[in-house]
């Protein structure tokens, strides 16, 4: 040995943190080339839409709407079921006449329940700046926090109470409990499963939310529940891609992962 080399084994032991972090970096890169993630919005943004299916074909901007000040007054069930409003952005005809007759957003803005379909408050839906609404963010200063999306546990939020978001537009609704907590298995090795609480989205959707358009428990199409189609949004990337927390948050659907 050459004076001043260092021994094989204390070689080694330098070599090694030089490894576990390529071989760290060299599993991020592949992760994200396989699963190209759609960039996140500012927090008081994300989950914002513009809804511009009619609007400028009939001369006026596009309607700016936010999920979460919607989401402290009403349950997703309430628009994506009684109100019939389709997940897919644009794919509901929403015309001014049905809004009139009290359908899609009439059904609430009429003047009692909100602010109503008048001329004066054209420019409070019509203004085509999906930013709107961000000086009311800091409303939500004190809501529980977490790490992506608009930075919001609606979950913990509504379990504290700090929110009492409506089930339904109908006196008397009475959601219907469903505890099942199912465990899927990832398709990478190494990958911790991923764990659907039944309960928690039962108490912000109905069943035939998910039932059997997105998964049709019928014909198993579990077998197809893949990532790569997740991130397409099919499954649970219908809602956790845009508006629910996004899929950035790994840990939230893999607890297992550290």
């Amino acid at each position: 040995m050459n004076k001043g080399a260092l021994p094989e084994s204390a070689r080694r032991l330098i070599l090694l943190p030089a490894v576990f972090i390529f071989t760290f970096l060299a599993a991020a890169t592949a992760f994200s080339e396989s699963f190209k993630l759609p960039p996140l919005s500012s927090p008081e943004q994300y989950g914002n839409i513009l809804i511009n299916r009619t609007s400028e074909k009939n001369g006026v901007k596009p309607v700016s709407f936010s999920h979460w000040i919607h989401r402290t007054k009403y349950t997703c069930r309430v628009c994506h079921l009684e109100l019939d409003f389709n997940f897919r952005i644009n794919s509901t005809e929403i015309t001014e006449k049905a809004n009139l007759d009290g359908k899609f957003c009439g059904a609430c803005h009429n003047g009692r329940l909100a602010f109503g379909h008048t001329k004066e408050n054209c420019t409070r839906c019509h203004n085509g700046d999906i930013a709107y609404s961000k000086a009311r963010f800091r409303e939500l200063s004190a809501f529980p926090k977490t790490e992506y999306g608009n930075r919001i546990d609606w979950v913990a939020a509504q379990a504290k109470g700090l929110i009492k978001p409506k089930d339904s537009l109908t006196p008397n609704f009475k959601q219907m409990p469903f505890e099942k907590k199912l465990e899927l298995a990832a398709e990478k090795s190494g990958t911790p499963p991923a764990v659907f609480p039944h309960r928690i989205h039962t108490q912000w959707l109905d069943c035939s939310n998910c039932h059997p358009d997105i998964f049709n428990i019928k014909k198993k199409t579990t077998k197809h529940f893949s990532m790569d189609r997740i991130v397409k949004f099919e499954f649970c990337g219908v809602c956790h891609l845009r508006t629910a927390f996004p899929l950035d948050d790994c840990s939230r659907c893999h607890p297992g992962m550290k």
